[in-house]
């Protein structure tokens, strides 16, 4: 019996390998050599590298230390593409991965299709630790989708021409939501954190008691029609709306709005990977700085919500549901007020650890606790993460200045 177990379990980890590592070939499939191989800034990273990293963590982690006699595709790559793990050595520095021209995109989806097969290969032979790394490896590389649609979208915003690289229809004027409706949230001493019961990256455990107070979120996101209003208010000439460092950041870099709105015709519209469309202002607003969001929260007389609050919101809500990614192709936020998908929400909690917090053990232990500093916490989904991939625990986290991911904002209030 263990036995029909133990292979069914391992059939569908295959099944599923094969469908996540299909989605990233498909999401880069539009690309030319050339369009995966640019780097527009350095906290993105060219597709091309995306593809080749994630290829590297299962030929690393899985097949050189799990299958006797397993060659590397190429001994050079792990200099490539290796990320940020010190303990396996020397690697590229990462703001120049753009000059990375060679090796050609094709050659490094022959290396994908050389891992793949040697991971399918093994998989019946691979042991149960093993498997982890695998299923470890799948949500890594899920992280890397929605990093490879983020980065393509910098990538192509570099361009003058402003071109779409997924053709898809205007965006449908929609109706104003309506007023915000404040839901009331749990409160006294309430459990966070992963309980244990299926996949979670260790920074989302272990579970934990806290306190709550008396508070409510908002039924839905932040709408562009509303982050307008923010903008033609003067929200961003107030220096009392903002946090001295996000003043500094607005004067420094002549911020105005989120990021790929662009001011036309005398008005506004947005660039998405579907290219230039006019700003639908019922849409939730997306590409906003944590700055931005605090600033936004303090001029809607409220503020963000703590990461404590929205995780035990989320406790019954359906983490697979709203707008996720589902297959290559455009994404942008659509609205539909659930807790999940559209935009991650940023918190006004910092990324630090959770009590009794511990890394997991060898080189792997170097993918979140080394990132507990300077941090904040969003959680969710977005419209560019893939579908079954977030739950209530899941700790997305991202420097405060940093908005060319999907991210929005709910408001929160004291009660």
């Amino acid at each position: 019996m263990a036995t029909r177990v133990r292979t069914s379990a391992g059939q569908e980890l295959a099944a599923r390998f094969e469908a996540v590592r299909g989605l990233s070939r498909s999401i880069a499939a539009p690309l030319s050599d050339a369009d995966a191989t640019i780097q527009p800034m350095p906290d993105a990273s060219p597709a091309k590298w995306h593809l080749a990293h994630t290829s590297w963590f299962f030929e690393t982690f899985v097949l050189r230390d799990h299958v006797p006699g397993y060659r590397p595709f190429d001994e050079r790559y792990a200099f490539l593409f290796n990320s940020y793990y010190e303990g396996e050595g020397e690697r590229h520095a990462r703001p120049k991965r753009g000059m990375l021209s060679r090796p050609a995109l094709d050659e490094l989806l022959d290396y994908r299709g050389h891992v793949d097969a040697a991971v399918l290969q093994a998989l019946p032979q691979l042991p149960a630790e093993a498997h982890e790394l695998v299923e470890l490896g799948l949500n890594h590389e899920q992280q890397h989708q929605e990093l490879m649609l983020m980065d393509m979208l910098a990538t192509f915003a570099e361009n003058p021409l402003l071109p779409a690289l997924w053709e898809s229809g205007a965006s449908t004027p929609a109706s104003l939501p309506r007023p915000v409706q404040w839901i009331e949230g749990k409160t006294g001493i309430q459990r966070i954190g992963h309980d244990g019961a299926g996949f979670a990256f260790d920074c989302e455990g272990p579970a934990h008691e806290v306190l709550l107070r008396p508070h409510a979120l908002a039924d839905r996101l932040v709408t562009n029609g509303e982050w307008l209003s923010f903008v033609e208010d003067g929200g961003y000439e107030q220096p009392t709306l903002w946090l001295s460092d996000g003043w500094a950041w607005v004067r420094e870099h002549g911020v105005e709005a989120p990021l790929y709105w662009l001011r036309r015709d005398g008005g506004w519209s947005r660039f998405g990977l579907d290219g230039v469309k006019p700003l639908n202002l019922a849409e939730p607003v997306c590409h906003i700085s944590y700055y931005e969001a605090d600033a936004f929260a303090r001029w809607a007389a409220a503020r963000l919500p703590t990461e404590t609050e929205w995780e035990t919101a989320a406790r019954d809500a359906d983490p697979a549901g709203g707008n996720q990614l589902d297959a290559a192709g455009p994404v942008r936020p659509v609205g539909g007020g659930g807790l999940f998908g559209d935009v991650w929400q940023w918190t006004m909690s910092a990324f630090l650890p959770h009590p009794g917090f511990q890394a997991a053990e060898g080189t792997v232990g170097e993918y979140n606790g080394k990132f507990m500093c300077g941090q904040m916490v969003l959680k969710g989904a977005s419209c560019a993460t893939p579908r079954g991939h977030s739950r209530p625990s899941y700790r997305n986290f991202f420097y405060p200045h940093q908005r060319w991911q999907f991210s929005g904002l709910r408001l929160a209030r004291d009660l």
